[in-house]
């Protein structure tokens, strides 16, 4: 058992420390002594966790705990420096995911991956800062920054991975974005040195990083259920998934009654649940159904602050709390607490923002024939046992960069390996897809818009992977077996060059995309708010597409054959097999063969779609708007675009 920590409401519980310090975990007996012995010197009450306070204090007595934790500050000015001082107060709330006091082995966790990311891109770095700073002065000017831009082409290819670095002095936009760069890396000052620089850009996208995959320990981490209302025998299935998954679990059961007796007060029996977090000190909490009732009273009572998984959203849980962690799941069909969407984002609306997600599953919209392509949850929630998904939310709860990024993230992991590194070569941004172009400058200015990519180029390889792959897991529109998709063979791959489409519909809108993204405190990743999908028309259709110099996609005029399945927009699917399959090419040709195209889109972060989307998608942090709509927030096989600058026809592919 760990040592108990102080709880959300502050009061200490008492443990039993040795004079050598306080007894260990498994996981946490595996540190080397160095950080044991570190570890040990910032919990300054030994109760064998950390709070921010002793981090905090352990920085300011302790030269080697600052030189670790905060390498290059003065500890001295701690206090005073604010930059400093915000620098491990987001330290520490990165490691916490919201909890009040974090333990060793979290604590080495995040510095042995920190120390990793700059060994991984540390000397790139250098030797781009050393580029940059041409008088080896040890600081950079505004100045010096524009002019390395303009001489050299790696310093443009990381500052300006999307803009035209022989553009600066002449164009506004792309002055301003360097000068924001540098705004952003000298943080108020007039110059920055190499720690700033490292700081902000410590993932180099110059060097083509591949995307963030959504990973987990699950093994270290500890899942407390509350027990009424999680189906341990009625759907047994959750319980055992988080099991089968790894995680440690205990469940609170004893002690607890149904909630849902009239005029239940559950506050009596709070004191079994904190009890619990105390001897098992989980990393996040679980409840369902009647359960939700016990989560908000620990809410309400500041008796748990930390990362929080409800399945299903329980009546009382009308305000979630302020900076916890909190995924909400619910269906559009459950018959026990039927809400309606509108209220669910309204409830998701009072968590702060980037810590709370809402999984929440609907019908679509009626096909012609009257069917549905997919239903919504019941009270049961059916779904999230299907790929992964119940694990990954409780991931998501865990995650750093927050519940609904986390989820967003794992997409790519029901993706096979071998269709994510032929993504990765083509690239996810519009820059990166220019410099394969063949028309004279890379301008795509010619009258025709199509160039053949040669059989036996990487290029050609790469597209087909894609192309051909199909999902790890079974999908959800399952038309034709495998083995048929197999037997397709590629005729012929054209790359689409418009060059007044991209210059003057998609690029701008990628920057805009990335500004909003940032400006809602995320990162933006090439990769994860952007994908690769694809698209099937009719030839007249695609001749228009490839050729229109202002927009190629018309999205408030398309839907799903007529049918607006969720809400108007383009709609896109994530496997060619689903496109050809659902006979979305129109007609073949006369010699049986078939086109569609092969897009870049700028997904951005996605909300459920919902046939009553008329083109404009609900707010996700006002005064930004979610910015496409999926058909599922599990494993998403159909992405619908709002704006004819968000999805980037790159790849004609004629098939048989």
């Amino acid at each position: 058992m760990r040592s108990p920590r102080r709880s959300a409401s502050g009061d200490s519980v008492s443990t039993s420390a040795s004079r050598c310090g306080p007894a260990l975990s498994p996981e946490e007996e595996e540190l080397d002594e160095e950080m044991r012995a570190l570890c040990l010197k910032i919990d300054a009450d030994s109760n064998g966790s950390i709070s921010e306070l002793e981090l905090i204090e352990a920085v300011r007595r302790y030269p080697e705990v600052a030189a670790f934790v905060l390498p290059g500050v003065d500890p001295a000015t701690l206090m005073e420096d604010e930059r400093a001082f915000d620098s491990i107060d987001e330290t520490f709330e990165r490691i916490a995911a919201g909890k009040q006091r974090i333990r060793y082995s979290d604590f080495a966790t995040h510095f042995r991956r920190a120390a990793a990311e700059r060994t991984s891109n540390g000397e790139e770095l250098r030797e781009l800062y050393r580029r940059i700073d041409a008088d080896g002065s040890g600081g950079v000017s505004k100045l010096e920054l524009l002019d390395a831009v303009q001489r050299c082409r790696e310093v443009a290819a990381l500052v300006l991975p999307d803009g035209d670095a022989k553009e600066v002095l002449n164009d506004e936009e792309t002055f301003e974005l360097v000068k924001n760069v540098f705004e952003r890396v000298a943080g108020g000052k007039k110059r920055f040195d190499y720690a700033d620089f490292e700081a902000y850009f410590r993932r180099v996208e110059a060097s083509g990083a591949v995307p963030f995959r959504a990973t987990s320990d699950r093994a270290s981490k500890r899942v407390l259920i509350i027990g009424p209302g999680f189906g341990r025998q009625m759907n047994p299935r959750q319980g055992a998934m988080i099991d089968e998954a790894g995680f440690q679990t205990q469940w609170c059961w004893e002690g607890l009654p149904n909630p849902e007796q009239p005029s239940f007060d559950v506050r009596p029996f709070l004191p079994k649940i904190k009890a619990a977090i105390d001897e098992f000190d989980p990393d996040v909490v679980a409840c369902a159904s009647k359960g939700g009732a016990y989560m908000a009273g620990l809410w309400a009572h500041n008796l748990w602050r930390g990362p929080s998984l409800l399945i299903n959203a329980h009546p009382s849980c009308a305000k979630l709390p302020e900076g916890v962690p909190v995924v909400v799941c619910q269906g559009s069909n459950d018959e026990v607490y039927p809400t309606p969407r509108a209220k669910l984002e309204e409830v998701i609306a009072t968590g702060t923002p980037n810590m709370v997600f809402l999984y929440y599953t609907a019908n679509s919209g009626k096909l012609p024939t009257g069917h549905l392509s997919r239903i919504g949850d019941q009270h049961n929630m059916q779904s999230i046992l299907n790929h992964d998904c119940l694990p990954r939310l409780i991931d998501a709860a865990l995650s750093p960069g927050g519940p609904e990024l986390h989820v967003v993230r794992s997409w790519r992991d029901r993706l096979t390996e071998q269709r994510l590194a032929a993504e990765h070569s083509l690239g996810y941004s519009p820059d990166l897809l220019r410099k394969r172009w063949a028309s004279p400058s890379h301008r795509g200015c010619d009258e025709h818009k199509l160039f053949e990519v040669p059989r036996s180029s990487e290029e050609f390889a790469h597209v087909a992977a894609v192309f051909k792959a199909q999902p790890r897991e079974k999908p959800a529109y399952f038309l034709s077996p495998p083995e048929t998709w197999e037997r397709v063979r590629i005729l012929k791959v054209e790359r689409v060059e418009n060059g007044a489409l991209h210059d003057d519909c998609t690029v701008p809108y990628y920057r805009s995309l990335r500004r909003s993204i940032e400006d809602q405190g995320l990162e933006f990743e090439p990769g994860v708010h952007t994908s690769w999908a694809f698209h099937g028309a009719d030839a007249d259709a695609i001749d228009s597409i490839v050729s229109n110099p202002v927009a190629g996609f018309q999205p408030l005029t398309s839907g799903s054959r007529g049918a607006s399945l969720w809400g108007s927009g383009t709609y896109f699917a994530r496997d060619a097999k689903y496109v050809a399959d659902g006979g979305f090419c129109g007609k073949p040709a006369a010699d049986g063969t078939r086109r569609m195209l092969m897009c870049l889109l700028m997904t951005g972060m996605p909300c459920l779609g919902d046939p009553q989307h008329k083109g404009v998608l609900p707010f996700r942090n006002r005064p930004h708007r979610y910015n496409c709509s999926v058909d599922c927030l599990s494993s998403p096989e159909v992405y619908i675009t709002q704006h004819s600058g968000a999805s980037h026809a790159s790849y004609l592919i004629t098939f048989a």
